[in-house]
């Protein structure tokens, strides 16, 4: 896979040129690009950030979802596979790129159009996105998917499933009932894969609650193993473990944590049976998100650390969750979290060779640095860095976007500024002070 020209004159027309085509879907016709910023210190409204993100979905998600909707995702999407196991990844990487792309979009999806300049965009990519959901589960599909050959593809489904359940009327209510049939027979041929005895265990538990919020009968069974053995393996400090043992990896931020507040939530308006648990897995979620917080740099950056650095800023999908759900701890302003992820977001996707030359997003982490990926990862894989973009399912008036700029802890703190001391999270759980 070929690597773009990094110098400024082709930078500058790989920016007119994606501009271009979204002026051709009369959606951007008042978007300016905005220049990169020499050091990502706070200094831009929240207006400016959140165009900056919506840009950033728009360049990242527009091949997947346009060649998806067209059934013609599988004849154009590159399948590059650092370990020389393309052909492999090919029965896994479609739904990978799907899965998880729509997981990270849908709560801006589930916002609906309206005739603004990104109600007009969003529009596009929620017709798209149902067109994909067809696509990718309809049997007669040319982008049919593979759903239950292998282990990989529980991994997808879920994250499918997750995004239903962050967008129910967008990409559930609003689905032809064929396609949410489809779709339904597509989840429940995953009952076949077992998965690992480690955060594969949320995966099936995520579908089987996407399954209960479609009206199905779901496996009561599944998600209760997966929610008992993720409260065996607490670790303390609002960390798990992956499985028995400790990981130093972003697999609480990718799967665990997440997937675990989004179960919750949907089983427990049908069932009352895991609610004791809920105060304790939020404290958690809420204490490592302020660790989260904590990890980003002043200059942007965080610590490439474990498995599944291609994620890239996707290591950081439980700060963009809380931060959805107005539940930011204590000391974690809704503000300084978006500029904490905008100045992430900058230094990632503006790395010379982060997309080859047709736009699609390459292996690496800061840039094109296939040696990064493991043997599980393929193109498709990338597509999960979605998750930071969550707090897109908020409103331009939320305090997320519409408080000015403030410094995250890192830059306070190095800066020489007074900031308050961090703690451990207690025995008892808790986490006073939220943001709500």
């Amino acid at each position: 896979m070929s690597r773009p020209n990094s110098s400024p004159r082709a930078k500058r027309t790989e920016r007119r040129t994606f501009l271009k085509s979204f002026a051709a879907a009369g959606a951007l016709a008042s978007m300016r690009p905005l220049p990169a910023l020499a050091s990502p210190l706070p200094g831009q409204t929240g207006e400016a950030d959140r165009r900056y993100w919506v840009e950033v979905v728009a360049r990242v998600s527009d091949p997947v979802l346009r060649a998806l909707s067209q059934q013609k995702l599988k004849a154009t999407m590159p399948v590059e596979a650092p370990h020389g196991n393309a052909a492999d990844r090919r029965g896994f990487t479609y739904l990978e790129a799907t899965g998880r792309l729509l997981c990270g979009i849908a709560p801006w999806l589930e916002s609906g159009p309206d005739d603004g300049t990104e109600g007009k965009l969003r529009r596009q990519h929620i017709e798209w996105a149902r067109a994909a959901i067809h696509a990718a589960s309809d049997p007669a599909s040319a982008d049919f998917m593979n759903f239950n050959q292998g282990s990989q593809p529980v991994v997808d489904a879920a994250f499918l499933a997750q995004a239903v359940l962050r967008a129910p009327a967008e990409l559930w209510q609003k689905l032809e009932p064929k396609t949410q049939r489809n779709l339904v027979r597509a989840l429940q041929s995953t009952r076949v894969i077992r998965p690992g005895f480690n955060n594969w265990l949320m995966f099936s538990a995520i579908v089987e609650a996407g399954l209960c919020f479609m009206g199905e009968w779901w496996d009561k069974v599944r998600v209760d193993y997966a929610l008992r053995e993720h409260e065996d393996w607490y670790l303390g400090d609002g960390m798990y473990g992956d499985g028995p043992q400790f990981h130093w990896d972003y697999y609480n931020s990718f799967v665990i944590q997440p997937m675990l507040l989004d179960v919750l939530d949907t089983v427990s308006k049908h069932s009352t049976d895991w609610d004791g648990m809920r105060p304790a897995v939020l404290a958690r979620a809420q204490r490592y998100a302020a660790i989260q917080e904590r990890l980003i740099s002043p200059e942007g950056t965080f610590p490439a650390i474990g498995r599944s650095l291609a994620y890239r800023f996707g290591a950081f999908h439980l700060l963009a969750s809380i931060a959805l759900r107005r539940q930011l701890p204590e000391g974690v302003a809704p503000e300084q979290v978006r500029c904490a992820l905008t100045a992430v977001m900058r230094r990632m996707i503006e790395a010379p060779g982060t997309f080859d030359a047709n736009g699609w997003l390459t292996v690496g982490f800061c840039g094109h640095q296939p040696a990064i990926g493991e043997s599980y990862i393929s193109t498709g894989s990338c597509y999960l860095c979605s998750a930071a973009w969550l707090p897109l399912g908020l409103a331009p008036d939320d305090p997320f976007w519409k408080n000015p700029p403030q410094p995250w802890t890192q830059q306070k703190v190095w800066s020489g500024k007074d900031a308050p001391a961090d703690h451990a999270l207690g025995k008892v759980g808790g986490v006073a002070g939220c943001h709500a």
